[in-house]
C-alpha cells in the first residue's frame, strides 16, 4: 500500500497530471496487481514491492476508451480521484 501523503506528492512524470491509485489492480483482487493510473498522460505505472515506478519509459500505454473504463471503475471502487477527473 503507498501512503496517502504520498499519493498526494505524486505526479505523471510525462504530464504533470494527478494519478489514481489502484491498490488491488483492475480486478481489485491483490495486492501485487496494484498500479497508478495518468489518465491525462494514458500511461499506467506499475508498483513493484510497494514502489512506484514512475519511469515513462517503463508505463504502459492505454487507449483513451480503457482509461475511461478505469476511472469509472475507480469510482465504483470508491478509490480517490483528483479533482477534475
Amino acid at each position: 500500500m503507498i501512503a496517502d501523503a504520498l499519493l498526494e506528492l505524486l505526479v505523471c512524470p510525462k504530464s504533470k497530471g494527478p494519478l489514481i491509485y489502484f491498490p488491488r489492480g483492475e480486478k481489485n483482487q491483490d495486492l501485487a496487481d496494484g498500479f497508478l493510473l495518468a489518465p491525462g498522460a494514458r500511461l499506467k505505472y506499475r508498483i513493484t514491492d510497494g514502489v512506484p515506478v514512475m519511469l515513462v519509459d517503463e508505463a504502459e500505454e492505454v487507449p483513451a476508451d480503457a482509461v475511461k473504463k478505469l476511472v469509472a471503475l475507480a469510482r465504483e471502487l470508491q478509490l480517490r480521484i483528483p479533482p477534475g477527473l
